[in-house]
């Protein structure tokens, strides 16, 4: 007797691979959103949807394993942040016909900008040495660029500054950095 050979439409290993694959995704979200609940608990300038939907933007993000992945995660984050409003700026320069005192405040934000994408290397260096209190102090002179960058417009009234939005998102995302170096400073779980 001859056995018939049977054809499975979707083969064993390729379910596995996808169910794994599946499970990974959904434990990296779980890890993303119990991250940006703790992170929102401990700071109250961070929003938790700002968070999730920042680190869930990352595309390493849904492979991250722990606290020190979404950690490397949020200080890339930051630096591509800063590096894309040093972007921004250097355009808004070419503006022949700004303000003196804008094109002054921009010249300096650029600088600020400049100097804050060495530190959030430094910083990156710091975390991967697990050197935390070097990181912490490095993504608060990041943070504190932003503010700094934000605060010079508003030395004249009236003057709106045209990078509010960006300075913000920088000041969010550093706080999401901030917020998981002090986790792992102080040997913080998520299941704590």
């Amino acid at each position: 007797m001859k056995m018939k050979k049977q054809n499975f439409p979707f083969p064993l290993f390729l379910f596995f691979l996808i169910s794994s694959s599946t499970f990974h995704a959904i434990y990296a979200g779980d890890l993303i959103r119990e991250t940006c609940k703790k992170c929102a608990q401990r700071d109250p300038n961070l929003s938790y949807k700002f968070c999730v939907t920042s680190l869930q933007a990352a595309p390493k993000s849904h492979c991250a394993d722990d606290l020190r992945d979404l950690g490397v995660i949020s200080i890339k984050l930051v630096r591509r942040n800063m590096t894309s409003s040093r972007s921004y700026i250097k355009e808004l320069l070419k503006n022949k016909k700004l303000e003196p005192f804008v094109r002054s405040c921009l010249h300096d934000c650029l600088d600020l900008f400049s100097d804050a994408i060495s530190v959030t290397k430094e910083a990156m260096d710091d975390f991967k040495s697990k050197h935390y209190d070097d990181a912490n102090i490095d993504m608060s002179s990041v943070m504190d660029a932003s503010t700094t960058c934000e605060d010079g417009f508003h030395e004249k009234q009236g003057l709106v500054s045209p990078l509010t939005k960006r300075n913000n998102d920088t000041f969010q995302l550093t706080a999401i950095s901030l917020s998981i170096i002090n986790m792992l400073r102080s040997n913080y779980t998520l299941l704590d």
